[in-house]
């Protein structure tokens, strides 16, 4: 029997394994199992090469657990160990100080273990106790038996009680851990970590139905699929192969749209399958759906740093041993083969896009609005996915028809090239809601885009600044007329002193609240609509963005609209003449007391404006400040006038009631009163 110390620099490795890896401690099944594998692994090699003998017989590694002696055993019959062999692998572990240790590593969880080789010594993250039965895979070896108890110190010596070859690693679990001593807690932790490891996994025994129960039976339960589809060639795979596994991941899931299948041997291994779900408007749902791996050892499902953040909408299996079992966030960010197999998974997405388009079109435009999130996102975040997805990026109009960005500009160019030399792009956010504006621009000949997606307002932004004159312009942001500037303008068949009068009187009808509405005047056809209510593209756009991004400058201002008459408008220039009739002689006087109080302001005004502050008498103040007061009266007083004749006109209001109702911002009460006035219009 050999006694002695593990061979390290601090007499404290275990509490400060059981300090810093207390917060991960599942991982311990993971590099346990992951043991077991590689020494099973081992000896295949061994064998292939002639170097092993023996039969290999049945390879599986199993898991056991013992509740009554609170133990877990994970045994393989793989290459096993020689004494020699423990004392190297097991009682030697390299550390060049332990203050050192914790300065470095202390942050990072994972790198301790991996950088440490601390994969076995996790076991003590969970147990009180650790003891390994091992017998080497060479004929005269003999069976050892080594246990600790969390300290230097250790037993090891040679023994009877194992008689196969391949090892049993015997954890006796801790009073804080008892939890991983239950079935189901297993079960969940080889599921994790161990679900498509090479090598057949068995923990416990399939049960069948019998006498109203569920009973084991004599076999095995293998928990893993030793051959997943990632790990095949692509020539071996059928579509039926690729969505069967997909359905293996993630159950419950709707079937991919699309999938990829990496397999890159230089200048990095990568190997993996990434499928295009059917995106949902809220991205955070979608994400961690892409599990990473190494040999077939999960190491996470959360893959930012390996994967450009819009693929982490993707779903799937990434495989590489270029990337370490035991991953730090700092170790992605900075190596070089991270930053390879990140460039490449963005080629080879693009790539496949591409195929697609290229290949099978009308399957694209049928998926595009699952793919277009998605897509946008990888142009808005990722500048060379960008620049690659130019060319099968879509835009679809309200009549269901798709263009790429350059088949658009030739469609609408002859019809929606402006004034000023500036291509037009007109679109909707919502068919319905919008519906007014869209058959008022359609029938001018122009086409309209159906941009209701997500990112769609942050996309327009991005390529307003990428392409050149060419400007988003929404139906609702202007009249039919203004919307594409021309050069053939209408005159005006109201005088300015109209407009002046009308004014007050339109806004005695608008919505009183928080939305702040600008009555203009624009001279069109007398066809066209008397009135419009129009939102000003910027301002809604900044607001439409603000909200997306959760900045509240631009969400949290009031909405801002513009109310423009049609100058022309038989029923406009009628109600022009009526508030002349009815109110004419009396604003006529009021504007001429104020025309005299100004030309007195102005008097006085020219008579002190090359005096100082203090040259100016006290009287002349004053008399500036009273006529001030006078004109401001007599504004509002021609201002009440002209109110309260809009206040008692139905037909005022009637007409600012249809254009908010084109608009659908007549709801509630003011909606009902609509309906009852309609009726009333037609008795």
């Amino acid at each position: 029997m050999q006694t002695g110390k593990i061979n390290v620099t601090s007499e404290n490795i275990f509490p400060i394994i059981k300090k810093f890896l207390y917060s991960d401690h599942e991982i311990f099944l993971r590099e346990l199992v992951s043991n077991a594998v590689d020494a099973t692994q081992k000896l295949k090699a061994l064998e292939r090469r002639d170097e092993f003998k023996g039969e290999l017989g049945d390879l599986t590694i199993r898991i056991n657990i013992d509740p009554e002696k609170k133990t877990i055993t994970i045994s393989d019959r793989g290459i096993g160990m020689t004494a020699d062999e423990v004392n190297r692998y097991i009682n030697e572990i390299a550390f060049s100080s332990a203050n050192e240790f914790l300065e470095k590593y202390k942050a990072d969880v994972n790198a301790i273990i991996g950088h440490f080789g601390l994969g076995f010594y996790s076991a003590f993250m969970v147990s009180k106790k650790v003891e390994i039965y091992t017998k080497s895979y060479k004929s005269d070896a003999k069976a050892v038996h080594w246990s600790c108890e969390g300290t230097p110190e250790y037993v090891l010596e040679e023994t009877d009680a194992k008689t196969d070859r391949g090892t049993d690693v015997i954890l006796h679990i801790d009073d804080e851990n008892l939890n991983f001593i239950e079935k189901s807690e297993i079960e969940k932790l080889l599921k994790k970590y161990c679900r498509f490891l090479p090598i057949p996994i068995a923990f416990g025994k399939e049960q069948k139905w019998e006498n109203g129960k569920y009973v084991d039976t004599d076999q095995d339960k293998i928990i893993n699929i030793t051959e997943p589809a990632w790990t095949k060639a692509p020539t071996e795979l059928k579509d039926e192969d690729y969505q069967e596994f997909y359905r293996t991941l993630y159950p419950i899931a709707d079937d991919p749209l699309f999938y990829i299948h990496l397999n890159v041997d230089y200048p990095f291994n990568l190997t993996g399958i990434l499928y295009f779900p059917k995106i949902k408007s809220n991205l955070d749902i979608q994400r961690n759906k892409i599990q990473l791996y190494c040999n077939q050892v999960f190491v996470t499902d959360s893959v930012e740093g390996i994967v450009p953040e819009f693929l982490t909408l993707l779903h799937g299996v990434l495989d590489s041993p270029d990337i370490p079992l035991n991953v730090s966030r700092s170790y992605l960010q900075s190596d070089a083969n991270v930053k390879k197999i990140s460039a490449h998974i963005t080629k080879k997405v693009a790539d496949r896009l591409q195929e697609i388009f290229k290949n099978d079109r009308p399957q694209f435009e049928q998926k595009w609005d699952n793919l277009k999130l998605f897509i946008q996102y990888g142009m808005l975040s990722d500048e060379k996915f960008n620049e690659r997805a130019q060319s099968f990026v879509l835009f679809k109009n309200i009549d269901n028809k798709y263009f790429t960005i350059e088949e658009y500009e030739k469609l609408v160019k002859p019809n929606q090239t402006d004034k000023h030399g500036k291509l037009i792009f007109l679109y909707a956010t919502n068919k319905v809601d919008q519906h007014t504006h869209i058959s008022e621009v359609q029938e001018k000949g122009y086409d309209v885009l159906l941009l209701d997606g997500y990112l769609d307002i942050h996309f327009i932004n991005k390529l307003e600044n990428s392409l050149k004159d060419i400007r988003f312009v929404r139906v609702d942001a202007d009249v039919p007329e203004k919307l594409i500037e021309k050069d053939d303008l209408y005159q005006s068949k109201l005088t300015d002193k109209q407009k002046e009068m009308l004014t007050p009187v339109f806004r005695s009808q608008l919505p009183e609240g928080e939305d702040f509405f600008l009555v203009t005047y624009e001279a069109f056809d007398e066809n066209q609509m008397p009135i419009k209510i129009t939102q000003q593209e910027f301002m809604r756009r900044m607001k439409d963005m603000s909200s997306l991004s959760g900045m509240n400058y631009y969400a949290n201002m009031p909405n801002s609209f513009t109310v423009v008459i049609n100058s022309n408008h038989p029923l406009i220039t009628e109600l022009a003449k009526k508030v002349e009739e009815r109110c004419g002689s009396e604003i006529e006087e009021l504007d001429k007391k104020i025309e005299s109080k100004r030309s007195q302001l102005h008097a006085l005004e020219e008579a002190t404006k090359d005096k100082k502050e203090d040259e100016i008498s006290t009287a002349q103040k004053e008399e500036i400040e009273s006529l001030e007061k006078e004109i401001e009266q007599i504004e509002l007083k021609k201002e009440e006038k002209l109110k309260e004749f809009g206040s008692n006109e139905k037909r005022v209001k009637q007409l600012l009631d249809l254009a908010l109702l084109a608009n659908n911002m007549l709801k509630g009460e003011s909606l009902r009163a609509f309906v009852k006035r309609s009726f009333e219009f037609l008795e």
